[in-house]
């Protein structure tokens, strides 16, 4: 009896696996798929070739993950802030960014809302027992967040795409979701309305009221499960009639970003990844001073660090890179604005980077 109730609680605790690993191509969606330049022999490349991991002799991962001496929590809670209201300006010219931690943030463009990656779930992982958990609480409740135009999605891994955030939004919003080719597959799985699901190729667009939303290259990969590269990452750029926003996703550093920038800059702000690098996967994830040159390459006014300091997916201290990136952005003459999660920032008047996060780390 004992074994029949434990083999029940593991199916019960694990009933949401099947769905959280999403959908597949097929049909429309997979034809569409095999004819995007970036896909060949059943997945989606990168137009350099890279290696998720490298080798590195000497060093046992597994062994430092467990016995590692990095401090890869904060000894204190992390602040977390409600939005304050956004300041009255001309809404044409309006634009704001609140982050509310990871790579979750709203952005707030001549009068329009964007949501980008957002992951409310306890875990980013399939499993609501096994996988990160976030050293901090959401700053708001997803049910809170105001209505938006639309939900950005970079790639699939599931810190960025999130099944039960996923049908929270579907309940309180009415936005269409935003995807990269081949993630309309998981959407529709969960539930969401084909005409809520927008697939893009690298430099494809779509009009949003005002706004122009334009999926544009990253050097990363994609997975849920044992497959990879299923589907296509991307990063994002968000245009208006006079303010433009780039959103890095997850990405290496490469010469894509001088050409974002040559084509869709300047940039007025840039949402960059700072963390989750280590020297075995240095194709896919930048180091902060990578993101520092990503940003100067991409003609960027405020850089605003994000995917940080709410999952631990590295090796790192948790403060390292944001330590890193404000000794380099200080070096090469770059705005910055670290906020706390739920702080919204004024792009044209940003707060002073006062080095919160080093009172608990």
């Amino acid at each position: 009896m004992a074994g029949v109730a434990a083999l029940a609680g593991v199916g019960w605790v694990g009933r949401d696996v099947p769905a959280q690993l999403g959908g597949r191509l097929t049909g429309a969606r997979a034809e569409r798929a095999a004819r995007s330049p970036r896909f060949r022999d059943g997945t989606f490349h990168n137009p350099a070739s890279t290696r998720t991991m490298v080798a590195d002799p000497g060093r046992n991962l597994v062994k430092e993950l467990i016995f590692g001496k990095q401090k890869r929590r904060p000894d204190g809670g992390v602040p977390l802030l409600r939005p304050s209201a956004a300041p009255p300006s001309d809404p044409s010219r309006e634009l704001n960014v609140v982050w509310y931690g990871h790579a979750s943030a709203l952005i707030e463009i001549e009068g329009h809302r964007v949501l980008v990656d957002p992951v409310w779930s306890d875990r980013c992982s399939p499993s609501a027992l096994v996988g990160p958990r976030r050293i901090h609480e959401p700053p708001v409740r997803l049910d809170e967040l105001p209505p938006v135009d639309a939900i950005v999605i970079s790639h699939d891994h599931y810190d960025h795409l999130d099944m039960d955030t996923v049908r929270g939004l579907l309940a309180d919003q009415s936005a269409p979701f935003l995807v990269p080719l081949g993630v309309g597959a998981h959407l529709d799985r969960w539930g969401v309305p084909e005409e809520r699901i927008i697939e893009l190729d690298w430099e494809e667009s779509h009009q949003v009221g005002g706004l122009t939303v334009t999926a544009t290259a990253a050097q990363h990969f994609s997975g849920r499960g044992l497959r990879r590269d299923g589907t296509l990452w991307s990063s994002w750029v968000v245009a208006g009639a006079h303010r433009r926003v780039f959103y890095t996703g997850d990405s290496g550093y490469f010469d894509g970003y001088a050409e974002i920038g040559a084509a869709h800059g300047p940039f007025d702000v840039t949402l960059m990844q700072i963390g989750a690098y280590d020297r075995a996967w240095p194709s896919i994830h930048m180091f902060p001073e990578e993101a520092v040159a990503a940003h100067l390459d991409l003609c960027g006014g405020l850089f605003i660090p994000v995917h940080w300091a709410t999952f631990n997916l590295a090796l790192h201290d948790w403060s390292e890179p944001v330590n890193r990136l404000w000794v380099e952005a200080k070096a090469r003459d770059v705005r910055l604005a670290v906020p706390r999660p739920g702080e919204r920032v004024v792009v044209d008047d940003p707060p002073a980077v006062d080095g919160w996060w080093q009172a608990i780390a």
